[in-house]
């Protein structure tokens, strides 16, 4: 295999965690839903922990979609 293959290749699966990172997004928004719904009441204090959980879910996809370019046009 050649370098240009292994780079594609590379940056390839690196755009798959990008493309994973929504399902984690919406995990967590379900989970937050979910918890929600059934106590109503403890919904506002588990507010911030969902914004947390979606920061570190996008910024990992993020994280993937920089490594992907990265191969792609530095490498």
């Amino acid at each position: 295999m050649d370098a240009e293959a292994a780079k594609l290749l590379g940056a390839g699966l690196a755009a798959v965690g990008a493309g994973l990172a929504a399902l984690g997004v919406g995990a967590v928004f379900a989970a937050f839903l979910q918890g929600a719904l059934r106590n109503p009441g403890a919904a506002a204090g588990q507010q911030g922990n969902m914004f947390i959980g979606f920061a570190a879910a996008e910024l990992l996809g993020l994280l993937a979609f920089v490594v992907a370019v990265l191969l792609i046009f530095v490498a």
